[in-house]
């Protein structure tokens, strides 16, 4: 069996990462997309290894020192982390293993694993990024502020990336990423 693609899937808060997902995992059965662990508390609509995997910040802190994550962070007072070995065993059963991952996070990956797709997903316009963000109606003015100020930074990162493909079409944005990740299986 040929093992599978790991492929960091990352672009600014509101960009339509989610929404393409839906369309990826619609269209393909061989994608996967990774499940992070986390040490926040779990909510009423989370599932357990479908959401997050549920941990102490005892067994995360530990899973970190003996290098267990592809990436992690720390967000208000709480670690988020890929860990390594799920997304691992998912490689070798031939998935192809997406991780919708931070900008920070996506340059951990890529430094541990440079033989990994990198995909930025851009806003058509700053504009258009403001307009999804406003229209989720999920978050107050300071934090919709606070996020298009963080996507500006986030922006800067597109470079590091190999494919930067544009959201200004989930249909469109899922059919051209599938086209990456064909070429990539194929050597081009």
């Amino acid at each position: 069996m040929k093992k599978g693609k790991l492929v960091v899937y990352t672009g600014c808060s509101g960009v339509g990462k989610g929404t393409i997902m839906k369309e990826l995992l619609k269209r393909n059965a061989n994608i996967r997309l990774s499940v992070s662990c986390t040490t926040r508390k779990p909510r009423p609509e989370d599932i357990e290894g479908v959401t997050y995997y549920f941990v102490s910040k005892e067994e995360f802190r530990a899973t970190a020192e003996q290098d267990g994550f592809l990436e992690y962070a720390q967000f208000c007072d709480n670690y988020y982390g890929t860990p390594k070995a799920a997304v691992d065993k998912m490689l070798r059963k031939g998935y192809d293993v997406f991780l919708e991952i931070e900008v920070d996070g996506g340059m951990q990956v890529m430094y541990k694993r440079p033989d990994c797709i990198s995909i930025f997903i851009t806003p058509p316009s700053m504009e258009e990024l403001e307009k999804r963000l406003r229209g989720r109606g999920t978050e107050d003015e300071e934090t919709i502020i606070k996020r298009l100020e963080r996507a500006v930074d986030e922006m800067k990162f597109e470079r590091y990336y190999k494919y930067s493909v544009l959201n200004d079409n989930p249909e469109r944005a899922a059919k051209e990423i599938l086209s990456i990740l064909e070429a990539e299986k194929n050597g081009k």
